[in-house]
């Protein structure tokens, strides 16, 4: 389905650490995979620097209004409110009950699942940093839990890493559930149907999937959306006892902290917004901007691949030929895979590339995937098909995708009809041959009730500095929509990390400088800096 991998991709760009580690079993229900985050200061790059653009060189720094030099203050006792238990190595765990419906407190509560890692320092403490790895419908606690191997020792000297899984995600409750298994829904399906019955599966399965979410969830659907998770955000900055509270989003977190630093502009004192999306693009511009961006990242892998003899796939420096035959040749005839399971599919075949291009370090899984596959053996694009729907070893899935879904769906307002998404397929494929070959449309939102309540226009007005980070390699998120974001925003200011991955926190020391800088002593760089 074209659509939900291309906003799975707005999640995806794997998270290296927090949730593969070898240090220790993952803490909660939400692995996740929405940021690519390189957690070695320097990795990928030999030197660091910043080099401004289209800028003034001569030109000092600016500094936010808010004092930087607050440090060292206590930390206020919310345990009444959060009930806070250990959790090891300076984590604490608990929960935060929060309305259904801000509007109407008898509707009843949700339970947020919150995880909070305490400043190293407590004489340099200066706050709590709210932390959100994209999605939606990936939780964050574990970016608190996990917060030594994704931040920087001088964010986490600074400030209580405090993550949480927002509504209808992980382990907070109730949770969005829509199936059981996802091969049914997203395995089989042809994105290139020969004749109407064919065409006709792929809406039925559509109208079966969204239907039991909206059924299974109908009384939270009108309230899960990102307006609601921005006002869970003033939530739970209240209930920690701060006026005002730092923020750092990735990937679909840069539109949750743009709204709700739109919503709740006194309360901001910084803001990050790491891989983010165009806030106002609609439905199809969205999908669109995804879709070329994968394209891109796509083209360059395979260029890497016929230039480089020791390629796995590079077929005699034609690898962008022999790629193109081996997804005709699967879009023919289904690749077996391992026992029990479906055969890989075209659609499988480009949800498994969509998840290597999030970050360079899955190109080598990914060559060795596709040269298999065209040995007739489907288990390496099967693997990284189910890395994408967060597939676990025993079978089951966790919510991910049914929250992903479903939030995307009530935070937009149109609904396409069959054949108004049949009608934009065109236009996906011409934009992106390789990546979006489907002829029909995906009728993504198309069967959902319709939205009461979809994401405010973001401003950002009143909330001071928003940093705005943007990767000139992202599939995920193109730099151009960051730079829409930053635009989008009253006082937007872009960082341009030169990588090819989805988000640039960690990319090299000067991201991390540059980010760190802003965060803790709130020294805004100058618009359009690059990070090389």
């Amino acid at each position: 389905m074209r659509r939900s991998l291309l906003v799975l991709a707005l999640p995806f760009a794997l998270l290296a650490a927090a949730c593969n580690t070898d240090d220790g079993p993952v803490a909660t229900g939400s692995n996740d995979n929405s940021a690519t985050v390189t957690t070695e200061a320097g990795a990928g790059s030999t030197t660091a620097g910043t080099e401004p653009v289209d800028t003034d060189p001569s030109t000092e720094p600016t500094v936010a209004s808010t004092d930087p030099s607050a440090t060292g203050v206590p930390m206020p006792d919310s345990s009444a409110a959060f009930g806070w238990a250990e959790f090891g190595q300076g984590v604490e765990t608990g929960s935060l009950e929060v309305p259904i419906d801000y509007t109407d407190p008898s509707k009843g509560t949700i339970d947020l699942y919150v995880s909070r890692h305490l400043a190293a320092d407590p004489t340099k403490r200066i706050g709590s940093l709210l932390v959100n790895p994209g999605g939606p419908g990936f939780g964050g606690s574990d970016f608190a839990v996990y917060a030594e191997q994704i931040y920087s020792e001088t964010l986490l000297e600074h400030f209580d890493i405090v993550g949480w899984d927002p509504r209808g995600t992980g382990l907070s409750e109730p949770a969005i559930d829509c199936v059981d298994d996802y091969d049914l829904y997203f395995a089989g399906t042809d994105i290139t149907p020969d004749d109407q019955a064919e065409r006709q599966e792929l809406i039925d399965l559509a109208d079966e999937f969204q239907t039991a979410c909206a059924t299974k969830n109908a009384d939270v659907l009108q309230y899960i959306g990102t307006n609601n998770s921005a006002r869970d955000m003033d939530a739970i900055r209240e209930a920690l006892q701060e006026p005002a509270i730092s923020y750092f989003g990735f990937s679909y977190g840069s539109e949750l902290g743009a709204t709700w630093a739109t919503l709740f502009p006194d309360t901001v004192r910084a803001a990050v917004l790491d891989g983010a999306a165009d806030p106002n693009a609609d439905f199809l511009e969205s999908g669109l901007q995804q879709t070329a961006g994968f394209e891109k990242s796509i083209a360059t892998f395979l260029a890497r691949c016929s230039d480089d003899s020791d390629c796995a796939f590079n077929n005699g420096g034609d690898a962008e030929g022999a790629f193109d035959a081996l997804m005709a040749g699967v879009d023919e005839q289904p690749i077996p895979s391992e026992p029990d399971r479906a055969d890989v599919t075209r659609a499988m075949a480009l949800t498994g590339v969509a998840q290597a291009m999030y970050s360079e370090s899955f190109w080598p899984e990914l060559e060795q995937a596709l040269a298999d596959g065209q040995s007739g053996d489907g288990s390496g694009l099967l693997a990284l098909y189910d890395s994408y729907y967060q597939r676990q070893p025993d079978g089951t899935y966790d919510n991910s995708l049914e929250a992903f879904q479903t939030i995307s769906c009530m935070d937009e307002v149109e609904r396409l009809t069959v054949e108004q998404d049949d009608a934009t397929a065109a236009d996906y494929t011409a934009i992106a041959p390789r990546f979006a070959p489907g002829t029909t449309g995906t009728y993504f939102c198309t069967f959902y009730p319709e939205a009461t309540d979809p994401r405010v226009a973001v401003t950002g007005a009143g909330a001071g500095p928003i940093l705005v980070v943007g990767t000139t390699g992202d599939p995920a998120t193109p730099l151009s929509s960051t730079e829409n974001m930053a635009k989008a925003l009253e006082q937007g200011v872009l960082l341009v990390v030169v990588a090819d991955q989805h988000t640039g926190y960690g990319v090299n020391q000067c991201s991390y400088d540059t980010i760190d800088g802003y965060l803790v002593e709130l020294t805004v760089p100058d618009d359009g800096v690059r990070c090389e």
